[in-house]
């Protein structure tokens, strides 16, 4: 029977570790995909993303400018991956739209190396390892963005491929496998000798630099197209010998190939890029129900970044309401998904902090279990945990546009007689209450309430 007893509602960083490190020790449930060791995703993995806020234009100065103050207000609270988005080997990188003819930043074996111009500490070869140095001292670990393939500029050079003997860049490159949104990269053909080692290559500079996350473009969709490209990367990291968390990029991954997808990668894009709009968000409640039953400790399926606060290159702030922002947090805690910001950090204000800080709520993504949507009304969702420090959460949705009731029975859980609330965004209780519980919501809005025995 499921566990109300009641206690303190209240959470800190060292009982989210410590919830934490008792998920990474559950074994896979039954017909659940089985993963890869979770020591390098035990929980949903937590940072900061340049690419809702930057595009492509990050530079040193802004990167360095930004880890601060992620380090200084994120970081407490669990955020503690950095990451550069897409393009930092691009001279000329300017916007969300990409040049028809890039000339990426190489070395000489077809390796991308971050354009001098934008990141002058990479000069002399020395790549991201300083400005990896400067996080890691931060306390937090360095992420980048990688395209899947090799460089087209990398084959028109016909550049050798380190670690393979007379083999080059063109022996190894499928040119009729290109990303129909970015002109940087062909595929590899890993059926072609040199194959693998060109992708040994790649990992082996990035953990020399000291990287410890990498989110892999144009991997997920189609998927069955890159699988061996998937494999290969997973591969490459073993073979790195640096523990690199691996997420793949965009959606939709599809589901029947998860047990697939959580062998070889830590995270996945569930959908296409998410931005600020509402339809996007009313799409994802039914990504992530489907997702429900393959997220565990390791294999964390995912919604993709958090457009909160200054995005789209400083231009405006995020299309959600208050009211939907609070329910895409919501949403994002109680089905476990990363949670990556992606606004501008130099602009973060009190109500936009408060959002991404709250511990309790943080508590239902870093520490809860059992997580599963219900279907129990129209315009409503339900979703439920077993929250680590006793009882359970309750996430309740209201995705119509008017103002409703949301309710759930909780004795679907097991409860009997009166519960304990505790309303985990406003942080206060709300006293003893019935088995049914049951808030009127304004349109697009959610509550999150942690219920104990009474």
């Amino acid at each position: 029977m499921p566990d109300f007893r009641n206690d303190s509602a209240g959470i800190g960083r060292r009982a989210l570790l410590q919830g934490a490190a008792v998920l990474g020790g559950v074994a896979a449930t039954a017909g659940r995909a089985t993963a890869r060791p979770a020591s390098l995703a035990p929980t949903p993995p937590m940072g900061w993303n340049s690419w809702n806020s930057f595009a492509t234009t990050i530079t040193e100065a802004q990167a360095l400018e930004t880890a601060a103050i992620q380090a200084r207000e994120l970081l407490p609270f669990g955020y503690d991956i950095f990451t550069i988005d897409i393009q930092w080997y691009e001279p000329e990188a300017a916007s969300y739209t990409y040049n028809a003819k890039p000339v990426p930043t190489l070395d000489g074996h077809g390796r991308l190396l971050p354009a001098p111009n934008r990141f002058p500490s990479a000069a002399n070869g020395k790549g991201f390892a300083p400005i990896a140095a400067k996080v890691h001292a931060l306390g937090m670990k360095f992420g980048v963005h990688l395209m899947r393939g090799i460089p087209r500029l990398a084959v028109e050079r016909n550049l050798p491929v380190l670690g393979a003997n007379g083999i080059g860049a063109a022996d190894i490159a499928d040119t009729s496998s290109i990303c129909p949104w970015n002109p940087d990269m062909y595929g590899v053909d890993m059926r072609k000798p040199g194959a693998q080692a060109y992708y040994d290559s790649v990992f082996a500079v990035l953990a020399s630099w000291g990287v410890d996350f990498v989110k892999m473009d144009d991997m997920s969709r189609p998927y069955d197209a890159h699988a061996p490209e998937i494999e290969a990367a997973a591969k490459a990291i073993k073979a790195s010998g640096r523990p690199i968390l691996l997420s793949l990029s965009p959606g939709e991954t599809p589901v029947p190939r998860a047990e697939h997808v959580a062998r070889h990668a830590q995270m996945w894009r569930i959908s296409d890029d998410f931005w600020d709009d509402w339809k996007m968000l009313e799409a994802q409640f039914t990504r992530l129900e489907n997702w429900s039953p393959h997220a565990r400790p390791g294999a964390w399926p995912d919604a993709d970044m958090l457009p909160l606060g200054r995005l789209a290159l400083g231009q405006r702030d995020t299309k959600f309401t208050p009211d939907e922002q609070r329910m895409l947090m919501s949403l994002w805690s109680i089905a476990r998904s990363p949670l990556i910001m992606g606004g501008d950090l130099r602009h973060l204000d009190a109500p936009t902090r408060a959002l991404l800080t709250n511990r309790e709520v943080l508590a239902v993504n870093q520490a809860s279990s059992e997580n599963r949507p219900w279907f129990v009304a129209d315009d409503r969702r339900v979703w439920t945990a077993r929250a680590a420090t006793g009882g359970h959460y309750v996430a309740l949705f209201n995705t119509g546009d008017k103002p409703g009731e949301a309710a759930f029975d909780l004795g679907l859980l097991g409860a009997k007689g009166a519960v304990q609330v505790r309303n985990l965004w406003e942080a206060k209780d709300e006293g003893p209450g019935p088995v049914r519980l049951a808030r009127t919501l304004p349109p697009h809005g959610a509550g999150l309430y942690r219920v104990t025995a009474a």
